[in-house]
């Protein structure tokens, strides 16, 4: 849906309570260093249960099926080592994706005392979501499912339960690619193995049944070539998203921003440091964000004219939440 004007900078005398900072709440008092971030939405965890469901029953055929049965010892133990440690990282990284705060904003620090500390300057603005009464900085999208504004919010995965933004961006990336990986990996070795079947006795070749062991074949095939054709997109996507630093909200929005020339630094930005085998790594930390990021923000004066100014020295206006989530 293409935003005009007026969604960007709506006439807030029609909401006039979202302007009133003093219904804003003090952020509640922050947890423990190192609390985990989990949200807690019905439909996101069963999408990550069943895709840990679907990696194990990969897991399961792969080995019990094709491997372990044969008889060519280096066969089985090379691809072996490989299936497995391509999903332990998949795995791991969609754990990462899952459990790592996406850059999600204060909630409730638009209070009237932290918006006068930071001490605004003529023609310097800040926006306020009025449903998470949050200052919203630049690029920041408001999540209806996780009820938080987001820094560089690209978009709600179900399938990771959470959103993807500035901070955990890295993870879902590797995620989509790990999975693409052992999709194909998984692909070849059926391939493979129903050739070695039709050469030889089906009954020798698996530990199950002929039918039994068709069965769980076709299955893998088909789960592996939806995944690999899926996660592929996905990690395309991401990957064209993070060079040309334009979230996909932003792309759906047409917003007008400056494009900057495709180069590493936005890969160094999000991936942490230059080039090394740390990009592949889920368990790698990520950069601390500044919590003051990009929280003020510098309009022009076309932009300035459709901003209603309040009694406060602020310049804060409504702002529309918008968010979209994957298939």
């Amino acid at each position: 849906m293409m935003l005009t004007p007026a969604h960007h900078f709506r006439n807030i005398e029609r909401k006039p309570e979202y302007l009133q900072l003093e219904k804003c709440m003090p952020p509640p008092y922050p947890g423990p260093v190192g609390t985990m971030w989990f949200i807690r939405d019905g439909c996101g965890i069963a999408c990550a249960i069943v895709t840990w469901f679907l990696v194990l029953y990969a897991e399961f055929v792969v080995l019990f099926v094709m491997l372990i049965p044969s008889r060519d010892y280096a066969y089985s133990i090379i691809n072996g080592i490989m299936f497995n440690l391509l999903a332990f990282l998949a795995l791991a990284s969609h754990c990462r994706a899952m459990l790592t705060d996406p850059g999600a904003v204060p909630k409730g620090n638009a209070t009237k005392e932290f918006i006068e500390s930071l001490q605004l300057k003529p023609g310097q603005v800040v926006y306020k979501c009025p449903k998470c009464c949050s200052i919203k900085p630049d690029r920041a999208h408001h999540c209806s499912v996780c009820k938080r504004c987001i820094r560089k919010m690209d978009h709600h995965c179900p399938w990771v339960n959470n959103c993807v933004g500035e901070n955990n961006q890295k993870y879902f990336v590797l995620f989509t690619m790990y999975i693409a990986l052992i999709s194909l990996h998984a692909l070849v070795m059926v391939g493979v193995h129903f050739l070695h079947c039709f050469e030889e006795d089906w009954t020798k070749c698996s530990s199950f049944s002929p039918p039994t062991t068709v069965i769980l074949l076709i299955l893998l095939c088909f789960e592996a070539l939806l995944f690999l054709i899926f996660t592929s997109v996905m990690f395309g996507t991401q990957v064209h998203s993070i060079c040309t630093d334009e979230t996909g909200i932003e792309r759906l929005q047409h917003k007008d921003r400056q494009q900057q020339a495709r180069s590493w630094q936005p890969l160094k930005e999000t991936f942490g440091g230059d080039f090394s085998l740390n990009w592949c790594n889920p368990f790698s930390g990520q950069p601390e964000i500044p919590p003051d990021k990009d929280l003020v923000r510098q309009v022009s004066q076309s932009d300035t004219d459709d901003t209603l100014a309040t009694e406060e020295p602020t310049g804060t206006t409504d702002e529309e939440p918008v968010e979209v989530m994957d298939a």
